[in-house]
């Protein structure tokens, strides 16, 4: 009886002392060895990137505003031009004849003119003052045969018929005064005023065809508006350019825009002049650009703001349509606290956290507000203070309140100087 009482005293302390083994073996708790840094007070700005599509500063599409055959191009693609040079000639041998033969119209209208104003007018004029004259003279005489003959007949020296007669005469030299007059007044103010539009109407109608002759002349010579270089020219010389279709292309590209659309309330916060800067494929550096239009209205198809960066492009190396990545300098913060992007941790509801290292050597999460963000660092508004050390690489996936060290990345000889820290 009391030997089995031990075998089961002993049993019973079998798993004590299996316990008690493995406590004495229980594993070291494991560090991650993370990167971290305590925030840097410096100045950040805010930079504003977006796709953009690369235009010229001018561009004119030069259409002739008449069919013909090509007479002659002075320019080839690539030739740089002026404004104001002549590009290209089309036929205009019809043209030039109709206007001399509305240039002989005209003149001939010229000399009727100055015929009506110089001559024609001032005779009609003359005349009808002549008449007057006469007339006035003829009534005049006529009274004082009246009058004389009254007295006669009073005396009886003549018949009565003879007093009647010369009655009669001078009613009627009375009528021809009259109509005299106003003949002379219907000259001075009717006939001569339309005389004159008549024949100033006859001379501005033979002007205006002469002038559109020319300018149907001046058509077959094509011009550039401006400065620039010709990017495209589809005819060769015979073929026949049709009125409204670009014969010439010329592009100013001394300057280039970027033309990007940016969300409205990115653009509200920018101003034309600010700095910016635009990646093109196949130039190792950003390209130095300023904003140069902020668009006044939103496009209604995108709501979004379009806005034009001005890039100096004397040398020519930079070409239109090209697709570039843009980035615009906005609000700047001279003395911000600022810690690298890559330890900002995002939670599906949008907060924002960053692992730090406190004094037990133990990873803790702090949430953050942020402000200004460059490519490289973000600014901390609040949540941190300056002697919080910030894990910057391997808090990915870490848990709150393990252990780690701070050291150098996988793969680096050492922690960047001035970057690293300690636990504390």
């Amino acid at each position: 009886m009391l030997k089995k009482s031990w075998i089961l005293l002993v049993a019973a302390g079998l798993p004590l002392l299996v316990l008690a083994g493995c406590k004495k073996e229980a594993a070291p708790v494991t560090q991650v060895t993370v990167q971290a840094e305590h925030p840097e007070q410096g100045a950040i700005s805010e930079h504003i990137s977006a796709d953009a599509i690369l235009a010229p500063l001018a561009q004119a599409a030069i259409a002739p505003k008449i069919s013909a055959p090509v007479k002659k191009f002075y320019v080839e693609r690539g030739t740089r031009v002026r404004a104001g040079q002549l590009l290209v000639t089309l036929e205009n041998s019809d043209l030039a004849a109709a206007a001399q033969d509305n240039k002989g119209s005209y003149m001939a209208a010229e000399a009727a003119y100055a015929t009506a104003t110089k001559a024609q007018v001032p005779e009609d004029t003359l005349k009808a003052e002549s008449d007057l004259a006469q007339t006035k003279a003829n009534l005049n005489l006529n009274l004082s045969i009246v009058k004389s003959r009254k007295q006669l007949f009073a005396e009886g020296a003549i018949p009565g018929r003879d007093l009647d007669t010369a009655n009669a005469t001078l009613v009627q030299a009375q009528a021809a005064y009259d109509a005299a007059a106003k003949h002379l007044e219907s000259v001075r103010s009717v006939s001569r005023e339309a005389a004159l539009k008549a024949a100033r109407g006859q001379l501005d109608s033979a002007e205006g065809k002469y002038k559109g002759a020319e300018a149907q002349v001046g058509y077959s010579e094509i011009r550039s508006p401006i400065d620039g270089v010709v990017t495209d020219r589809p005819l060769f010389a015979g073929e026949t350019a049709a009125a409204g279709a670009a014969v010439v292309t010329v592009m100013d590209t001394s300057s280039l825009l970027a033309k990007t659309h940016i969300a409205q309330s990115l653009a509200q916060r920018m101003k034309l002049g600010e700095e910016a800067s635009v990646t093109v494929p196949g130039v190792a550096e950003p390209v130095p650009a300023k904003v140069s239009l902020i668009g006044p209205a939103l496009d209604p198809g995108s709501t979004t703001v379009e806005v034009w960066l001005k890039i100096e492009n004397k040398a020519g190396t930079l070409k239109v349509g090209t697709p570039v990545k843009v980035s615009i300098t906005g609000r700047t913060d001279a003395r911000a606290w600022k810690i690298p992007a890559s330890s900002i941790l995002t939670a599906q509801d949008g907060s924002k956290t960053v692992m730090v290292v406190g004094a037990d050597g133990a990873a803790h999460s702090k949430p953050v507000t942020l402000g200004l963000q460059d490519a490289e660092d973000v600014q901390v508004l609040s949540g941190l203070a300056p002697g919080d050390l910030v894990i910057t690489g391997g808090s990915y996936g870490l848990d709150e309140a393990a252990k780690v060290k701070v050291g150098p990345a996988a793969g680096d000889a050492k922690t960047p100087a001035g970057k690293s820290g300690g636990n504390d």
